[in-house]
């Protein structure tokens, strides 16, 4: 099912798409960056399909959004000083970053490698989605692996078609680069990915 979002909707749709993650259903969704597909982060039959859907390499963990710093709790080990501090200067931005996994994640999130990522989105539809199911969901881009990632609800379609349980259409996605990525699991940040905020930018934090 396809649903156009606008400012007289919004609060239905996000009711909606909630409803579908805790029905184990997928939600293909407009970021700050891409569309994302999100399934609700501790139903292990939809973290299945969703890799499976995208085809996935196993080896490649699934990056999760959060609404809230608060919710981390559900997800991480723990946070160092290097990790907050970034937070409090980029989040909410197209920032991701890597932290110890909590105990009994699941590999589709994890990879082996006991690591987790997450970020809380900028300004999009995929924040207020993130305020509004209170859990962790996946954002990885709505795209099949190794193709490129889907701009607007149309590209989600052509890619997946009745796979998708409901996508919403907020328009086109300003696309451009990836959110960056950097390792916070010691205090030396290593950065993994280079993408909208850039490395001169984590160097001064």
């Amino acid at each position: 099912m396809l649903i156009k979002v606008n400012d007289k909707n919004l609060n239905d749709v996000l009711k909606r798409a909630v409803e579908v993650f805790n029905n184990g259903g997928i939600v293909a969704f407009p970021t700050e960056t891409f569309y994302g597909l999100g399934v609700r982060f501790n139903k292990e039959e939809s973290l299945k399909k969703l890799y499976e859907l995208k085809k996935r390499p196993e080896e490649k963990p699934m990056p999760l959004i959060i609404g809230d710093r608060n919710l981390l709790s559900m997800i991480a080990e723990s946070t160092n000083k290097t990790a907050e501090a970034l937070m409090d200067k980029f989040w909410p931005r197209p920032l991701t970053l890597i932290l110890k996994a909590k105990e009994g994640m699941s590999s589709y999130l994890t990879a082996g490698t006991g690591t987790i990522a997450v970020r809380i989105p900028g300004e999009s539809f995929a924040l207020h989605l993130a305020k509004e199911a209170g859990f962790p969901i996946t954002a990885t881009s709505a795209n099949p692996s190794g193709i490129p990632p889907a701009e607007t609800a149309d590209a989600v379609m052509k890619y997946f078609g009745e796979k998708i349980d409901l996508i919403i259409d907020g328009g086109k996605t300003a696309g451009g680069l990836p959110s960056t990525i950097v390792d916070v699991t010691d205090k030396e940040i290593k950065i993994l990915r280079e993408g909208v905020i850039k490395r001169s930018a984590l160097e001064i934090v």
